[in-house]
């Protein structure tokens, strides 16, 4: 986490998600190229700030205009994968280094695959910028 520099805009946008939902954020990436807002909570926050049957998410995606997404943070790499990707059933996550590039390889349950992708590669998408912001890893397969 250290060393992330948060612009103005994401630091209101997380001000806005706190004040919306008492969840904490401990990070905002503005994903201008799919029109979100990917919210890295506390870990235990996730429910609080999608609120019940969805509610605050939808809220903030009125006032926003843009789709919301929402992760639990976590120190290790296995564990963000899951919450990234959940509720995909994950079976194992294996972090290797091929050609200096550092790559994750993402085995989930194969009735999950779709979920683990999630529509239009959304969460693989998710989980490649965050994993490449805290882990600095280079891509994310999912097999």
């Amino acid at each position: 986490m250290a060393g992330i520099r948060l612009t103005a805009e994401e630091m209101r946008y997380i001000a806005l998600l706190q004040d919306l939902t008492g969840a904490i954020a401990r990070d905002c990436v503005i994903d201008e190229e799919n029109n979100r807002i990917i919210f890295v909570v506390r870990p235990g926050d996730a429910g609080k700030a999608i609120g019940r049957r969805g509610a605050n998410i939808n809220r903030l995606r009125q006032i926003l205009g843009k789709e919301i997404e929402v992760v639990e943070y976590a120190d290790d790499i296995e564990t963000l994968v899951k919450n990234i990707l959940s509720p995909a059933r994950i079976l194992s996550v294996r972090v290797a280094q091929r050609n200096g590039r550092k790559i994750v390889y993402v085995t989930v349950d194969p009735n999950d695959k779709g979920r683990a992708i999630g529509k239009g590669g959304r969460k693989v998408s998710v989980a490649r910028l965050l994993l490449k912001r805290y882990f600095d890893v280079d891509d994310i397969k999912i097999r």
